[in-house]
């Protein structure tokens, strides 16, 4: 790792999150720094909300540890890192009215298909600029061990996400369960999920509570937590292995999922390509099955 003054360039600054700067920089810390950026990150973006002197004693890191690391993340001050926190706090918490009436405020006067495949290009840009390569192939390394089950949730908006994989997945592997909708049904999951087991989360803002209680035990029973979140970061975090912020913001009342869909997407063909002797002897009678039940139309 390497340890320079060097902060995060003005070009990796622009339009970032406080979190993706972090991350982005993270190899450019020291250490007390880089304790520093995991506790911001274990409480985000709270942590960050509170005075110099707190937000080092949470750390265990000196008050001048955090003034160093603010500047190196290209803020004047702390005043300054806070208001961008609380900004973001803000986007967190906006709702589908809230985001119609920012968006179409300033929108330019295209055609909407333009404007939308304008900001998911944006999105995915920034998101793929900003993605641990690390982290995928961790991901990659969960979803490929068939020796471990898989579990997939996702909220209210972000389930399609979750059964997508979990249909994907689970033609390439066995072991492969989706939770239900119903989350009075979660308990019967949880107490199926053994030390080891990957549970797979989507949750983006308006992040669920449903969601965060899930992660917490699940995490306490020992299942390694795959995140997928947008760039304000899930409560999750503070419990996942392994973490995937992306881009979701778009044009709409909704937020964009086409960047998090890429990106399962592109995970399903890392995993596919690691384990295809496996996958493919399952998809051949997953074919010759589909063919007994006369499935498809030939």
């Amino acid at each position: 790792m390497t340890k320079s003054g060097a902060g995060v360039s003005a070009g990796d600054r622009a339009g970032a999150t406080v979190a993706e700067r972090l991350r982005l920089g993270l190899d450019r810390l020291t250490r007390a720094e880089r304790q520093l950026a995991m506790a911001l990150l274990s409480d985000y973006p709270i942590a960050g909300l509170t005075s110099v002197a707190e937000l080092a004693r949470r750390a265990e890191v000196s008050a001048p540890t955090v003034i160093r690391m603010v500047q190196k993340l290209g803020f004047a001050g702390y005043p300054e890192f806070q208001e961008t926190l609380r900004g973001e706090l803000a986007a967190q918490l906006s709702t589908p009215l809230a985001k119609f009436e920012r968006w179409s405020g300033r929108a330019p006067e295209s055609h909407m298909l333009n404007r939308f495949a304008g900001a998911v290009i944006e999105n995915l840009e920034h998101s793929l600029k900003l993605t641990d390569h690390r982290a995928f192939d961790a991901v990659v390394g969960c979803l490929s061990d068939c020796e471990r089950a898989v579990h997939t949730v996702g909220g209210r908006l972000s389930r399609v996400l979750a059964d997508y994989l979990f249909t994907q997945l689970h033609g390439l592997r066995p072991g492969v369960s989706a939770l239900p909708a119903t989350t009075t049904l979660w308990p019967q999951h949880l107490a199926n999920m053994q030390p080891g087991d990957i549970l797979v989360i989507f949750d983006v803002r308006r992040y669920e509570r449903d969601l965060i209680e899930l992660a917490e035990i699940a995490a306490r029973r020992r299942a390694v937590i795959v995140l997928f979140t947008d760039q304000w970061m899930s409560p999750i975090s503070a419990v996942a292995a392994h973490i995937l912020p992306l881009r979701i913001e778009a044009p709409s009342s909704w937020d964009s999922l086409a960047v998090p869909m890429i990106m399962v997407e592109a995970l399903l063909a890392a995993t596919a390509e690691r384990i295809w002797p496996q996958a493919a002897e399952r998809l051949r009678l997953m074919e010759q099955l589909f063919d007994e039940m006369r499935r498809f139309r030939k």
